[in-house]
């Protein structure tokens, strides 16, 4: 049974490093891996979210060479990968597309950097998940984390990724890869 999960990168509205809500640019490593590592993990969608014309025509090239271009000949494994990536203006969005889908209002998850009181962990995220009764959406930021708004209106929030420092400025792709793997990888 496939879960009802999904995933969503959000480039606006977000923050730059002075706090100013900011939209950022799309990149094709981000589609890439993310798209990846989301087929590995057998996530349903892969959002990539943005309102600014210029990104999605950007992002719509990028995934049409890989399911009908060159890209899809040269290489089918990712072309299945890019089957499931999807431009869309916001998350509202996304969200009715999930519940078209699922039947269902997805609830929507959050990650961020920096801890919340109502934060909870990769392992009791997974649990929750794992139950199938409802479809999930994981949001992921890009700058310096999503508006405030997205972290007001969650269902949940997931504690931030903690290493062996006190650093802490992923890539979005690597915080994608690294949630993923913790919360539906098998044990090797």
């Amino acid at each position: 049974m496939q879960l009802m999960f999904y995933i969503a990168l959000i480039h606006y509205p977000v923050y730059d490093k002075n706090h100013n809500i900011i939209g950022t640019a799309i990149t094709s490593l981000d589609i890439h891996d993310i798209a990846r590592v989301c087929k590995t993990y057998a996530v349903k969608k892969f959002f990539v979210i943005t309102p600014f014309e210029s990104q999605k025509l950007l992002c719509e090239k990028i995934i049409n060479h890989w399911t009908d271009g060159y890209g899809a000949q040269y290489n089918p494994s990712r072309k299945e990968a890019f089957e499931s990536v999807s431009v869309v203006n916001d998350l509202e969005t996304a969200l009715k597309e999930i519940k078209a889908a699922e039947g269902k209002e997805p609830l929507k998850i959050v990650t961020a950097a920096r801890s919340f009181d109502k934060s909870i962990s990769c392992q009791e995220l997974g649990k929750i998940i794992s139950t199938g009764e409802k479809p999930a959406i994981l949001l992921f930021g890009t700058g310096w984390g999503l508006e405030e708004s997205f972290i007001k209106d969650s269902d949940i929030i997931l504690k931030p990724i903690s290493g062996t420092n006190s650093y802490n400025h992923l890539s979005a792709r690597s915080a994608v890869a690294i949630i993923l793997d913790r919360l539906l990888g098998k044990d090797s």
